[in-house]
C-alpha cells in the first residue's frame, strides 16, 4: 500500500514546461504530416538538433547546411538555403510548438572514418554574422523570411564530448578554442538581439558528480566524465574573466540517468552557476531519456512520468526529451515508425503532463511513498493529478479523499492500456489501484 496527500489550496508555483522534445517527428526531409501529434499533446518546444537523419538531413537547420560555402559573402541572401528549414519551422509554429534553435552541426558519429563540419570555424566572427542573419530570417523577415520570435538560440552541442580531440564527435578542437568561439558568437548575437536568449553549450552532463564530496573518482567516473565537469568549471571561469566576459542567458546540459539522479545534477548545476554570479541564467535539460532500451513499453512510459515528477521539484526551468524523431533508433521513442505511425505509450505521458501544464498552478503533494510519484495542479476550478507507479508491482494507492470532495472524476489515463481507459478510482474513499509499471492521470472538476 502506498499513499500521498494533495493540498489544492496550497500552490507551489507554476507548472514548468518540462514536456518539450528534441528532434521533431519529421518524415524524410519535408513531410510534416505527423506534427499534429505535437499540437495534440501541447508540446511547448522542440529543440532542433540531430534533425533530418539520412533522408535529406544535409539540408536542414545546421549552420553549414544553410550557409553551404563558408567563403561566400555572408551579407548576400542568395548564399543562404533556407528552403527545407523554413518548411520545418513553419510546421512547428503552426502546431503551437516553439523552435529551440541549436546553432552548429549535427553529431558525426562516423568521425573516426571522416568528419565534415565539426572542426572549429575558420572565422568565428564571420560565423557569428552568419548566425545573426539566420536569426534575422526567422525573426525579422530578412531574406524573404518570417517574424516567428524564436527566443532560444543555443551555441553548439556537446563540445565537451570527449577528453581527447581524436575521440570528439562534435568539436574537433581544444577546450580553449571553444571558449573563444562562444565568446565571439554570444557577444555578437547579444549585441544584435539583446531581447533574445543566447546560451549553450549543451554539456554532456555531470555523471561523476556526487554530493559528498562535490565530485569524486567514483565507480561510475571516467576520464571522459570528469572532463565534462572540468570543461564546465573552466568555461564559467573564462566567461566571467575580464578577457572572456560573455553572456549566458541559459545553460543547457544532458542526462540519460534516472530522474532522481538527474535532479542532483540539476542542483549541482544551479549551485555552480550561482557561485559564478549567473543567478538569472536558466538551466535547461534538453536531452534526457531514462531508459531508451525500453522504448514502446509500459515501463518506459512510467519511468518518463516519474522523471517528470522528480525534475519538477528540481531547479530545472525547462526540458527537451530525446527524442521525438521517427525511425528505428531507440531514441525515436514517441511515435512508431512505418507503417503504423501510432504513438507509443511514452507519448501519452507528455499528453497527460500537458493537462497539468494548462491548469497552470502546481500544488503541494506530501507523504508520497518511495516508487510512487505524484504531481498535481489546478486552475482554481479544474484539478488533476499525475501518478506514476515504479514499484515493480501492482499497487493500491491511498490518498486523502478530501482532495476530491465535491468533484467528479472525468477522465483517466493509463500507460497499461493507452489513453482514457477506465481505471478503478474510488474517490469517496481515496483509493486507486495501479497496474505494474503504469502512470495515470486523474482529472476532476
Amino acid at each position: 500500500m502506498a499513499s500521498f496527500n494533495v493540498d489544492f489550496g496550497k500552490t507551489t508555483g507554476k507548472v514548468k514546461p518540462l514536456h518539450g522534445i528534441c528532434m521533431p517527428p519529421l518524415l524524410g526531409v519535408h513531410n510534416t504530416s505527423l506534427f499534429h501529434y505535437l499540437k495534440d499533446a501541447g508540446i511547448p518546444t522542440c529543440r532542433l538538433h540531430d534533425v533530418g537523419g539520412p533522408f535529406g538531413g544535409a539540408h536542414l537547420v545546421d549552420v553549414q547546411n544553410i550557409f553551404t560555402d563558408m567563403d561566400a559573402d555572408e551579407n548576400d541572401p542568395a548564399n543562404y538555403d533556407f528552403a527545407f528549414t523554413d518548411n520545418l519551422i513553419t510546421a512547428l509554429v503552426k502546431n503551437g510548438c516553439e523552435p529551440f534553435y541549436r546553432l552548429g552541426p549535427t553529431i558525426e558519429n562516423g568521425h573516426a572514418i571522416k568528419y565534415y563540419h565539426i572542426e572549429p570555424p575558420k572565422d568565428n566572427y564571420k560565423w557569428a554574422r552568419i548566425c545573426a542573419n539566420i536569426i534575422r530570417h526567422y525573426n525579422e523577415g530578412w531574406a524573404n523570411g518570417f517574424h516567428y520570435n524564436i527566443r532560444y538560440w543555443e551555441i553548439w552541442n556537446e563540445p565537451d564530448g570527449h577528453h581527447t580531440i581524436e575521440g570528439q564527435s562534435m568539436w574537433k578542437g581544444t577546450m580553449e578554442q571553444f571558449f573563444e568561439h562562444y565568446k565571439v558568437v554570444s557577444n555578437h548575437l547579444k549585441k544584435e538581439f539583446p531581447h533574445l536568449k543566447i546560451g549553450g553549450y549543451s554539456s554532456c552532463g555531470f555523471y561523476c558528480y556526487s554530493e559528498v564530496p562535490k565530485w569524486i573518482k567514483a565507480a561510475n567516473s571516467t576520464d571522459r566524465f570528469e572532463y565534462f565537469i572540468e570543461f564546465f568549471l573552466k568555461f564559467l571561469e573564462f566567461i566571467t574573466s575580464e578577457e572572456g566576459k560573455s553572456p549566458l542567458d541559459f545553460f543547457s546540459f544532458h542526462s540519460y540517468e534516472t530522474g532522481d539522479n538527474t535532479a542532483l545534477h540539476a542542483k549541482y548545476c544551479r549551485e555552480t552557476l550561482d557561485k559564478y554570479g549567473f543567478y538569472d541564467t536558466e538551466t535547461i535539460l534538453n536531452e534526457w531519456n531514462p531508459a531508451d532500451h525500453e522504448k514502446g513499453t509500459a515501463s518506459h512510459a512510467s519511468r518518463i512520468a516519474a522523471y517528470l515528477v522528480s525534475m519538477h521539484s528540481s531547479p530545472i526551468d525547462s526540458m527537451g526529451f530525446y527524442g521525438g524523431s521517427i525511425g528505428a533508433s531507440n531514441f525515436a521513442a514517441l511515435i512508431d515508425s512505418m507503417p503504423s505511425h501510432e504513438p507509443y505509450r511514452a507519448y501519452y505521458v507528455f499528453y497527460a503532463f500537458n493537462k497539468l501544464f494548462k491548469l497552470g498552478n502546481a500544488v503541494e503533494v506530501s507523504d508520497s511513498k518511495p516508487d510512487i510519484y505524484a504531481l498535481a495542479a489546478t486552475d482554481g476550478t479544474k484539478k488533476a493529478v499525475l501518478i506514476a507507479n515504479r514499484s515493480g508491482e501492482k499497487r493500491a494507492v491511498d490518498f486523502d479523499p478530501a482532495m476530491f470532495e465535491g468533484m467528479k472524476v472525468v477522465g483517466h489515463l493509463t500507460a497499461e492500456n493507452f489513453i482514457y481507459t477506465e481505471v478503478p478510482v474510488d474517490a469517496e474513499n481515496g483509493k486507486v489501484v495501479m497496474p505494474k509499471d503504469s502512470f495515470i492521470l486523474i482529472e476532476a472538476e
